[in-house]
């Protein structure tokens, strides 16, 4: 026996296909509208609070790689050329450019964004933008970013670039780990790479200098500073120790000012680092060290 039709998946393919065919034909009449269409106007949205590229620089790349714009048909400007031209500078990280129907061509740019600012050995001046790239140092806007120097053999061509040694590697993990959480990044004003290529970070509130060591376990070396901050600074004061070394997992040691010999270890509980929240529960301190 034939089965029956299903009448009712029939006409929703048909449907599917007539609405299929109806899109087809309106993008078609649309795209053949903009390639009779004539520039009217070229807009550029320049979004972020960064700098580094100017409204007039984007005017003159346009220029470079299209010539004038406003006037020619919309068919005969080369839009992938256009977006080349503007990834090519070494500020802009992404650039779409389109037309819309009213023949403006709209252009929209996205910039870097500086989370560090390296002066190497050399006394060489460059960023480390978000995805870890170098780029170099701009004429229009300086970026208020955290800081690294001391010995750092990290070199820069001036072009962006990736970066090549494992200490830079260390140091832009650093400043993203810092640059992602408000306390820190607001706390955090250096970092300085020591004789023994030891990352030392320098803070806004309080003289002392404090040692990290590597980019190892970011998150526990941070938890445990803050457990020390809550533990031992409130009972002696911001300015009583010299060196905070967080470089070991499992404690903080905290050097006095007043002789070097005499020390304060915070210990963290089974050497765990638990919750900001419940450190003054889980941390004791070497009183015989005082």
């Amino acid at each position: 026996m034939l089965k029956r039709i299903n009448w009712k998946a029939v006409f929703k393919v048909f449907a599917w296909v007539i609405s299929l065919c109806g899109l087809t034909l309106l993008m078609s009449f649309i795209e053949k509208e903009k390639a009779a269409l004539a520039c009217t106007d070229v807009k550029v949205l320049i979004p972020g609070n960064q700098n580094f590229i100017e409204r007039a620089e984007v005017d003159q790349i346009l220029i470079d790689y299209g010539g004038k714009l406003v006037g020619r048909a919309i068919k005969n400007i080369n839009i992938q050329k256009l977006e080349a031209g503007l990834k090519a500078n070494p500020f802009i990280q992404s650039a779409k450019v389109y037309a819309d129907m009213n023949g403006v061509l709209n252009v929209k740019i996205s910039q870097r964004v500086p989370i560090l600012r390296i002066i190497n050995i050399a006394n060489m001046d460059f960023y480390l933008d978000e995805q870890g790239n170098k780029i170099p140092m701009s004429e229009n806007f300086t970026a208020n970013v955290l800081i690294a120097n001391g010995l750092i053999y990290e070199d820069f061509n001036g072009k962006v670039d990736t970066l090549k040694t494992s200490l830079a590697k260390d140091l832009y993990k650093t400043a993203a780990f810092i640059y992602a959480d408000t306390l820190w990044n607001n706390q955090i004003e250096q970092l300085y790479v020591n004789q023994k290529r030891e990352i030392e970070m320098v803070p806004r509130v309080g003289n002392q200098k404090i040692i990290l060591g590597n980019a190892d376990s970011l998150k526990v070396k941070f938890r445990n500073l803050y457990a020390f901050y809550k533990k031992a600074i409130p009972n002696v004061g911001w300015d009583t120790y010299k060196t905070i070394n967080i470089k070991y997992t499992n404690q903080v040691i905290g050097e006095r000012n007043t002789d070097s010999t005499k020390s304060t270890a915070v210990k963290v509980a089974n050497a765990q680092v638990v919750e900001p929240a419940d450190s003054s529960e889980n941390i004791t301190q070497d009183t015989t060290k005082n």
